[in-house]
């Protein structure tokens, strides 16, 4: 049985990060609509969609922004790293220049989110096994070394694309439900509303939404 959207315990933003073209908008779309479009066009700017799932019997809706990959986009999107308490750090297992722009994204989201935003580096594409460039291994040993999470997925075939959402969206809770996070995060104790409070879009008249932000899927 489904919930009416306004129904949650928890709401979390989560941003999607790395390169242009490595598939955020598709691993956005995949979690969020379970659709996937080829043809689908760079992101201009910032899109943002809504999904929720159940964690240890809490309503968690997370809020999962996709920003541009483009340079000069970048300053646009920064701004949407504030109130974030999770990342995906996606880069193209086929496309080393994506693997290797990684410690430069990590670095942004570092120098802009808070110091405890929980990150998952996720290498997508992995149907394109036979074009492979980066190998697990190597991208398995830079997320430990970074203190991050690992996994590889695609959006196509909708591989691993649940469990990346599920997992990082669990380990967020586990912090949030221990109030462990980061100052730059704001509760509302009261019974049933321990909304993580994060930066509210403007609404399409262009007025701010109410406190408890409740957002559209695009």
């Amino acid at each position: 049985m489904g919930t009416r959207d306004d129904e949650y315990d928890y709401l979390l933003k989560v941003v999607l990060i790395g390169d242009s073209g490595v598939g955020k908008s598709n691993l956005l779309s995949r979690f969020t609509r379970n659709e996937f479009n080829l043809e689908s066009k760079s992101t201009i700017g910032v899109e943002f969609a809504t999904r929720s799932i159940q964690v240890d019997g809490k309503m968690i809706k997370a809020q999962i922004w996709d920003t541009a990959g483009q340079e000069r986009y970048r300053a646009i999107t920064s701004a949407y790293y504030r109130g974030a308490v999770g990342a995906l750090l996606v880069y193209d297992i086929a496309k080393h220049l994506t693997y290797e722009n990684v410690e430069r994204w990590l670095k942004e989201l570092r120098d802009h989110a808070g110091s405890n935003i929980v990150i998952m580096l996720v290498g997508n594409k992995s149907d394109l096994r036979h074009l492979r460039v980066v190998p697990t291994n190597e991208a398995r040993a830079f997320a430990e070394k970074n203190t991050l999470s690992f996994i590889e997925t695609s959006a196509l075939d909708s591989t691993n694309v649940e469990e990346a959402f599920k997992n990082i969206l669990t380990e967020i809770y586990h912090i949030v439900s221990q109030k462990q996070i980061s100052d730059r995060s704001a509760y509302d104790d009261s019974p049933g509303n321990n909304v993580v409070d994060i930066s509210v879009p403007p609404t399409t008249d262009g007025q701010r939404g109410n406190r408890f932000p409740c957002c559209q899927s695009l």
